[in-house]
C-alpha cells in the first residue's frame, strides 16, 4: 500500500512521462516544412514520421496486457524511458532520412508500451465511482500533449534548429527517468502466462493496410500494392480468428461484445480522429494556406489545448453528474458543428477564425474521447479492463493513423486542382460526414443513466 504522498509522487511521475511522450506523436506537425528540406524529402514520406510513428505504436498496445501481467511495472516503466531516449539520441544524430525514422520507431515502442499501460494503472488503482475524474485527468494529459506539441515546436524552432526539440525531450525524459527510479511501485497483480509470438506476427497486418492507404494517395495502384493488401487482409482475419481460439490471447476481444463497450471504443476512436488530424493540419493550413511562420502556427493552438486541458476535467465530473450519454452527446455535436463550420466556410477563414473552430473540435474531443474510454471499461469486470484499454488504445491509434493518412490523401488529391485550399475543403466535408456517423452511435447507446 502506498502512503497519500507516495500515491501522488507515483501518479505525477507517470503521467509526466505519458505527457512528455504524448507530445512526441505531434510535435513534428510544425517542423514538416524544415525537416523536408533537411533530409531533400516530399511532404508524403515526410509524414510517415508521424503515419509509422502510429503504425509502430498499434504492434506495440496489443502486447501491453502481457507486460503487465507478467513484468514488474518499475521496471516495465524504466525500460520504456530508455527506449525512448535511445530512439531520440538516434534522430538528434541521424546523417538521413531513414535513420531519423528508426529512431521514431523505437520511440513508438516506448510509446506504444506506454500508453495502454497508464490508463491500466490509474483504472486499476482507482475506485469505480472516481474513474470518470481520474480518466479526465488522463485527458487532460494526452489531449493537452497532443495539442501542445506544435506549440513547443513551433517555439524552439523559431530560435534553434529542428535537433533542438528532441534535445528537448531527451533531457525531460532524462529527469523522469531518475523520478522514476524513487517513486515508481509494483501496483499491478501478475499472472504470468505465454507471450503468444504468432498473434504478435499477425498484428504486423496492421502496418500492411494502413501502408496500402497511405501509398493511395502518392502512387498508382501496383501488384506489390495490391499484395501487401491482400497478404495483410490475411494476416488481419487471422489475428482476429486467433484471439477467439487461443487459451491466452494477446487482446481478449470477447470484451467486443459486452453492451456500451463497442460503441465506446468507436467513439473514443472517433474523436481522436479529430484531435490528431486537427493537430497535423492545421500548422500546415496555416502555413501554407495563410502563410504564416512556423511559430504563428504553433502559437495558434494555444486557444484550443488551453480549452482542451480544462474541460477534460469539466468532462468527467459531468459524466458522474448526468451520465456518459449526455456527456458524449454534447462532445459529439461540437465535433460535428466544428468540422462543418471548416466545410462551409474554408475559403473565408482567418488565423482568428480556425482558432475558434479548432475550440470547438477540442472542447468536443474533451466530452468525448476520456469519457467515452471510461464507460466502457466500467462495464468491464476488473480483470478484463488491461485487455479493453489495449484493445481501445489500438483502435484508437490505428483509427487516428488512417484519419491521417486519408486527410492527406484528399489534400494532396484536391491540391493538384487549380488551388490548393481545395483539398483542404474536401477534407474538412469528409471528416465531418464521419463525425456525423459518431453522433448517431452516441445516439443509440443505451442510457447510463445507473451506472
Amino acid at each position: 500500500m502506498m502512503t497519500k504522498a507516495q500515491r501522488k509522487a507515483f501518479v505525477f511521475t507517470l503521467l509526466l512521462g505519458t505527457f512528455t511522450m504524448s507530445i512526441s506523436q505531434s510535435s513534428l506537425s510544425t517542423a514538416y516544412p524544415t525537416l523536408m528540406k533537411f533530409f531533400n524529402v516530399d511532404a508524403p514520406t515526410i509524414q510517415w514520421l508521424t503515419t509509422g510513428f502510429m503504425l509502430i505504436m498499434c504492434i506495440m498496445m496489443p502486447v501491453s496486457p502481457w507486460l503487465l501481467n507478467n513484468l514488474s511495472f518499475k521496471k516495465m516503466y524504466l525500460t520504456v524511458l530508455a527506449i525512448f531516449e535511445l530512439g531520440t539520441l538516434m534522430i538528434i544524430l541521424a546523417p538521413n532520412f531513414p535513420i531519423a525514422l528508426l529512431g521514431r520507431g523505437l520511440e513508438a515502442v516506448a510509446v506504444g508500451i506506454l500508453f495502454p499501460s497508464y490508463q491500466s494503472v490509474l483504472m486499476t488503482i482507482t475506485a469505480k465511482e472516481g474513474r470518470a475524474e481520474v480518466m479526465g485527468l488522463a485527458g487532460l494529459v494526452m489531449g493537452s500533449a497532443l495539442a501542445c506539441g506544435p506549440i513547443i515546436s513551433g517555439i524552439i524552432l523559431n530560435y534553434i534548429s529542428w535537433q533542438g526539440l528532441f534535445w528537448f525531450f531527451l533531457l525531460v525524459i532524462a529527469l523522469i527517468f531518475v523520478s522514476a527510479i524513487f517513486n515508481m511501485r509494483d501496483v499491478m497483480e501478475r499472472k504470468e502466462s505465454q507471450l503468444d509470438f504468432i498473434s504478435v506476427i499477425y498484428s504486423l497486418s496492421f502496418i500492411g493496410l494502413l501502408y496500402f492507404v497511405n501509398e493511395l494517395g502518392t502512387k498508382q495502384l501496383t501488384l506489390p500494392l495490391y499484395l501487401i493488401l491482400i497478404v495483410s487482409v490475411i494476416l488481419f482475419i487471422a489475428f482476429i480468428l486467433r484471439q477467439f481460439r487461443v487459451k491466452d490471447p494477446l487482446l481478449q476481444l470477447r470484451v467486443l461484445k459486452v453492451a456500451n463497450f463497442d460503441i465506446g471504443v468507436l467513439l473514443t476512436g472517433f474523436a481522436y480522429i479529430s484531435l490528431i488530424v486537427v493537430t497535423i493540419v492545421y500548422p500546415l493550413y496555416y502555413q501554407r494556406i495563410l502563410h504564416v511562420n512556423p511559430l504563428v502556427s504553433g502559437l495558434a493552438l494555444v486557444p484550443p489545448a488551453v480549452l482542451l486541458s480544462i474541460l477534460n476535467l469539466v468532462s468527467g465530473r459531468l459524466a458522474d453528474k448526468v451520465g456518459f450519454k449526455i456527456t458524449l452527446l454534447i462532445g459529439m455535436v461540437m465535433l460535428v458543428v466544428g468540422w462543418a463550420i471548416l466545410f462551409i466556410f474554408s475559403y473565408h477563414l482567418n488565423v482568428l477564425g480556425m482558432i475558434l473552430v479548432a475550440c470547438i473540435i477540442e472542447g468536443g474531443n474533451a466530452f468525448v474521447m476520456m469519457p467515452a474510454t471510461t464507460m466502457g471499461a466500467n462495464s468491464l469486470p476488473e480483470n478484463m479492463i488491461p485487455h479493453g484499454t489495449a484493445i481501445t488504445t489500438t483502435v484508437r491509434q490505428l483509427l487516428g493513423s488512417l484519419g491521417v493518412a486519408l486527410a492527406m490523401i484528399i489534400i494532396v488529391a484536391g491540391g493538384h486542382t487549380l488551388s490548393e485550399i481545395i483539398g483542404y475543403h474536401y477534407a474538412f466535408g469528409f471528416f465531418c460526414i464521419l463525425e456525423i456517423v459518431g453522433l448517431i452511435l452516441a445516439i443509440i447507446l443505451r442510457d447510463d443513466s445507473k451506472k
